[in-house]
């Protein structure tokens, strides 16, 4: 065990935040803890690495074990450069080389005695420097920088003219070089792309110390974690599995408290009507009895409600109007600035009810082209031109929608002037904006505020084309899960620009990968990308060597297969259309038959498990009948029938569900 935390209890004036929270974590184990915004996970880590004193119990680190900490807002030395201040961490390597090369310059002059002792330092020194990895410390900085996404060309650059998101990068990087035994990570993810996350995973895996992260990230702590840590009503439980294992546990437990509540509750309710009951009788011997059931009731611990899951905020998207079934169409479109080319020649269309996820490297250019789609920012070739009866609604992750100079209430009732006052605070509360919330300004709220109003106004909306930036950004899990509903449900189109690989998973039925100016087409969610990446890829780059203007392939007329944005390499001849028609009918004729048999077999499948489950029912009302529990062998007799059903049962429902897929 490498961290021990015991009873820690922490209040803010009245507010309890955590209660007797304990848990442990082993040596290289890897631990995300998760939990509402504001449910106190950064109090937790803080408490965890000494910046702030629990009001009680104890957080202990194993005798001679390293903590290394990443707040959100990671602190850095601003007078280095990138490079400078990564290498600062290998500071005591640096100096080591420096006595070993003074020690190889001073051994050319020494003899006898001397050079003896010398040559005793020079191989304590060599070994401490092998020991730590000397030969290989320069190149393991440039590797941690380039993982996390800066070019070499980026490394002479100073930390002072660094955005914050890449103070972070940097903060993240030196700790990652310090190599601690214990990591901690406040939200990691939040300002690196989708290949950085994928590095920062394989590292933090392969990692040999223990690792704890704070990440709204589904996807990532689906990846990395293998212990789940929940902070709920103040109160942890730990959970063995990724976010995934912990989800479906939770969910499991939830129904299991539930349902222990609202029993206790109606055995309450009974008693009390009972003792009411007796009372009424105004009898001495039932008065008696109605005290000693007053008594027994009082002595019942009784349960809290578990926390309801999502019905705290309530989003439905609906298009009022139907659009036509061509809702987008982008011919030869193409934005530079200056001489940095964002994409060029980019060709694709949107069908009515596609939900398409863009992505793609920072600063490639996804949220200027969803400017241009909203006429925000003027393209400099190409055009696009939108379908009949296509309303656009716009969620910018900067929400320029939202009027600083204006209340919560304002911004809906401005718009929406029809609305009466209890539908405003209706609509807003179902967002999570309660009692005086509603006049707070826009200006005073935070991201993730921001973000629920945005979202808000955009349900208002006639929309029924969604544009969407980062949608799922300040969102915590819940929040995020509310949202993905709301998408999967929405009967109109949807394009967005997301790093939520988990909320891609969720909600995409395909993906352009803005890359190399272009973009590469993809049918499919998010796991399905990674799978014909590399493919895809190639066929890109044979492409860059062929001429001709690239042209992204309509996926609407060939749906079965992938595209990329470019020319169709030359090893791909074309057969004649009559040969492709033949092959095309005898493959569906094929794939029907294959289908019916499938249909036919999941049928009988379905048919064997309810004739065993309802025999399974029978026998268990069987030997709880009285008459039968005498009966020793028709009991025994009962008991095999019953182990045998079970047991073909466990392999029809394996083979239900391979037939199901």
């Amino acid at each position: 065990m490498i961290l021990s935390c015991q009873n820690i209890s922490k209040a803010f004036l009245e507010k309890k935040v955590l209660e007797n929270i304990s848990f442990h974590i082993e040596n290289n184990e890897k631990a995300a803890i998760v939990g509402i915004n504001g449910a106190g996970k950064t109090t937790l880590l803080r408490i965890i690495v000494g910046e702030m004193a629990p009001d009680s119990g104890t957080v202990t680190l194993s005798k001679g074990r390293t903590l290394g900490y990443l707040a959100q807002d990671g602190a850095v030395d601003t007078a280095n450069t990138i490079y400078e201040e990564l290498l600062s961490v290998k500071q005591h390597l640096i100096l080591l080389e420096q006595r070993i090369r003074s020690c190889e310059l001073s051994m050319q002059s020494k003899q006898g005695s001397e050079l003896e002792d010398l040559m005793k330092q020079y191989a304590s020194l060599t070994h401490a420097f092998e020991s730590g990895d000397g030969y290989f410390y320069r190149s393991e900085v440039i590797g941690v920088l380039k993982g996390l996404g800066f070019e070499e060309a980026d490394f002479g650059k100073s930390v002072s003219a660094l955005s914050g998101g890449q103070k972070t990068r940097v903060a993240l990087g030196k700790l990652l070089l310090q190599k601690p035994d214990l990591i901690i990570l406040d939200e990691p993810t939040n300002h690196l792309d989708m290949n950085s996350i994928t590095w920062l995973e394989t590292y933090l895996t392969n990692y040999k110390g223990a690792v704890i992260i704070v990440s709204h990230d589904r996807y990532f702590l689906n990846r990395i974690a293998t212990k789940i840590i929940e902070i709920d009503q103040t109160k942890a439980t730990s959970f063995a599995g990724n976010y995934t294992d912990y989800a479906q546990k939770k969910e499991q437990l939830r129904i299991a408290a539930m349902n222990a509540y609202l029993n206790q509750q109606r055995e309450i309710k009974h008693q009390e009507e009972v003792i009411e009951k007796l009372r009424s009788f105004n009898r001495e011997k039932s008065i008696r009895r109605a005290e000693s059931r007053e008594k027994m009731l009082e002595k019942i611990e009784v349960l809290e409600k578990p926390t309801e899951v999502r019905t705290d905020m309530h989003l439905k998207l609906t298009p009022r109007r139907q659009s036509g079934n061509d809702v987008l169409t982008v011919e030869d479109l193409g934005k530079s600035y200056g001489s940095l080319c964002l994409f060029e020649h980019v060709d694709f269309e949107l069908k009515r009810g596609e939900h398409v996820a863009i992505i793609g490297d920072n600063g490639t250019g996804k949220t200027t082209l969803l400017k241009i789609l909203n006429r925000l920012v003027p393209p400099d070739s190409g055009g696009f031109r939108l379908g009949m009866n296509v309303e656009i609604g716009y969620y910018d992750q900067e929400h320029h929608v939202l009027h600083e100079e204006k209340t919560l209430f304002e911004e809906i009732s401005d718009e929406h002037p029809a609305m009466n006052n209890t539908e405003i605070r209706n609509l807003l509360a179902a967002f999570l904006f309660t009692g005086d919330d509603v006049f707070k300004y826009i200006k005073d709220l935070s991201g993730g505020e921001r973000g629920r109003v945005s979202l808000a106004k955009l349900m208002l909306g006639n929309a029924n084309f969604l544009i969407l930036d980062e949608p799922t950004n300040h969102l915590d899990i819940a929040s995020k899960e509310i949202l993905e509903d709301a998408v999967n449900s929405y009967e109109g189109t949807v394009l967005y620009v997301s790093h939520d690989r988990y909320f891609i998973n969720k909600t995409a039925h395909r993906i352009l990968d803005l890359t190399r100016r272009r973009f590469v087409n993809y049918i499919g969610n998010y796991d399905y990308y990674l799978e014909k990446r590399d493919t895809q890829m190639a066929l890109l780059a044979a492409s860059d060597g062929s001429d001709g203007r690239e042209a992204l392939h309509s996926v609407m007329n060939k749906p079965s297969k992938d595209s990329y944005n470019g020319a169709a390499p030359a090893s791909c001849p074309q057969q004649p259309a009559e040969s492709d028609s033949k092959l095309d009918w005898k493959a569906k004729k094929e794939e029907q038959a294959r289908l019916r048999k499938k249909e036919n077999d999941l049928k009988k499948c379905e048919e064997k498990i309810a004739s065993l489950e309802e025999r399974d029912s029978e026998i268990n009302r069987l030997l709880s009948d009285p008459a039968i529990g005498t009966q020793v062998a028709r009991l025994q007799e009962l008991s095999k029938e019953q182990a045998k059903i079970r047991t073909s049962l466990e392999s029809l429902y394996e083979e239900w569900e391979t037939l199901a897929q």
